[in-house]
């Protein structure tokens, strides 16, 4: 952890907040604070802050808590991507947090399994610690929003515009893409706009599918010539967004 996530309900009306299990433990045997001691902290869906260490005991850590008053701004990428199997779903919430995701729509596709929708990775209580956990490794405190899309036709036609309006970038990544990554964020300045990448199913976007996605505005790209798994293809892709971003 580079950073301790403190809940709102855990801090009490003094400002001190009383900490068991996994971070306990961290600060006790990891970072092996004292009292007295400073950790980084942030307050979940807050601002970050820093945490005095009152007391160390067995099992409970106590830190006196100090907030800034400015929130982290919400990382300017949004994924829409096409549910994977629930192994490679359950690795990839950490990841998707840590990388800087500011909302995750899971939706169907011809070539995704029904039954994956069933599966315990999309229960918020277990995908919420695993956001959490990819935030305390990147130093943020905002949970990306997640919304689950059973039918992908309606959600474009309905309701993109409302949870990603069109002055955004709206990309798209498929073998089938003219132009690679790189002239493509260069053509739709990414750097300066919200932007929404979609990535498909292993077994990748059907052709009916990437007419729709390109009808609502979707640039297509290809990422190079390797096929990739869901879970390298969005870390990859995210990265190249950040890094992109970040030299502009």
């Amino acid at each position: 952890m580079n950073i301790i996530l403190i809940n709102p309900q855990e801090l009490d009306g003094t400002g001190l907040a009383h900490l068991s299990g996994e971070r306990a433990e961290h600060i006790r045997n990891t970072l092996r604070a004292v009292s007295g001691k400073e950790l980084c902290i942030g307050l979940l869906n807050g601002s970050l802050g820093s945490g005095t260490v009152e007391t160390v005991g067995s099992g409970m850590v106590t830190l006196r808590c100090v907030f800034e008053e400015e929130v982290p701004p919400r990382p300017a990428v949004d994924l829409l991507l096409a549910l994977p199997r629930p192994k490679v779903m359950k690795r990839l919430w950490t990841q998707l947090a840590a990388l800087g995701v500011g909302r995750i729509i899971l939706t169907n596709a011809e070539k995704v399994e029904r039954y994956y929708f069933d599966s315990h990775v999309l229960d918020p209580d277990f995908f919420t610690a695993r956001l959490i956990e990819g935030l305390q490794q990147a130093g943020d405190t905002l949970l990306p929003e997640v919304q689950i899309v059973k039918q992908l036709k309606p959600f474009l036609e309905e309701e993109l515009d409302r949870v990603f309006p069109e002055k955004g970038v709206r990309l798209l990544a498929d073998p089938s893409g003219v132009q690679n990554v790189f002239q493509v964020f260069d053509k739709t300045n990414v750097s300066s706009k919200r932007t929404l990448l979609a990535i498909g199913p292993e077994g990748g976007w059907t052709p009916y599918e990437l007419e729709l996605f390109a009808a609502h505005g979707f640039r297509i790209f290809n990422a190079g010539p390797r096929i990739l798994r869901t879970d390298t293809a969005c870390i990859a892709l995210l990265a190249l967004l950040a890094l992109h971003s970040s030299r502009t």
